[in-house]
């Protein structure tokens, strides 16, 4: 090849820089722009106080039947566990009665979300992970805890750091059925400090039922249904306890607009 061909050649090989630059470059906007387009899922998380709900004044199964129709999810994840709940949804449309043991412990299901999906017509994800097995489980260790002579130390640690923490709060009550107070960053902030030690001191002894573990198994199912509902408005519902453990994590997520319930409790 000539020396005239061979720059030739080279200049025709920069010539195609700048092309391929700007094809990259179009490459990047259009990966940029579908990853802006992804759909942000609104979250909403109320607490639960389970039989609470039926004597309490503030917090009453009207005011949390108020409560959900003025938040019109699209969705609401319950502390129900999954494969339970096709049972006791069909139990409930068919024969319109509810057999399901746990689900039977909680009054916020039976007299308000099951009403509310036939009402309302939005669905449902079971996302408790708890089963017997793992319930049973942790009945025993707890019971071994306060009986079993190895267990004396881990037993006396944990029983002296709860009697601090409640001290601590009963020289500060609060009316742990306002739902005010119970969505608020002071709740969750006392409920943090309330687990502190069952967590710190018993999460591995108890294993799966431990409250790190329990409650990143039910967030292992939480996110599942939130990647099957991206772009709607999804109402998580647990017990108050494990708010301030999801919420926490609600907020790490970008694809995630967490919104405060406050505008849409009913109160008395």
């Amino acid at each position: 090849m000539s020396k005239f061909s061979s720059v030739a050649v080279l200049i025709l090989a920069l010539s195609c820089l700048p092309v391929l630059s700007a094809c990259n470059e179009e490459d990047l906007a259009e990966s940029s722009s579908a990853t802006e387009a992804q759909p942000v899922t609104e979250v909403l998380v109320l607490g639960m106080i389970h039989g609470g709900h039926r004597d309490s004044a503030l917090w009453g199964l009207d005011q949390l039947r108020e409560t959900i129709r003025r938040i019109r999810p699209d969705v609401v994840c319950a502390e129900i566990p999954p494969d339970r709940w096709p049972a006791v949804w069909r139990e409930y449309t068919e024969e319109g009665t509810i057999s399901d043991s746990r689900v039977l412990r909680f009054p916020e299901y039976t007299d308000v979300l099951l009403p509310l999906k036939q009402e309302m017509g939005f669905e449902v994800e079971g996302c408790a992970a708890w089963t017997q097995g793992m319930s049973d489980a942790r009945r025993q260790k707890l019971q071994d805890l306060e009986t079993l002579p190895e267990l004396a130390d881990l037993n006396a640690e944990f029983q002296r750091r709860e009697k601090e923490v409640e001290a601590r709060h009963a020289a500060e009550p609060i009316a742990e059925d306002d739902p005010r107070i119970i969505h608020s960053t002071a709740y969750d902030e006392r409920t943090r400090e309330s687990l502190a030690a069952y967590d710190e001191l018993l999460n591995e002894y108890l294993g799966p039922g431990g409250w790190t573990n329990i409650n990143r198994s039910h967030w292992l199912l939480i996110e599942e249904a939130l990647g099957r509902h991206q772009g709607q408005r999804v109402l998580i519902t647990f017990g108050a306890g494990h708010k301030y453990w999801f919420l926490d994590r609600l907020r790490e997520r970008a694809d995630v607009r967490l919104s405060d319930v406050g505008p849409y409790l009913a109160l008395p």
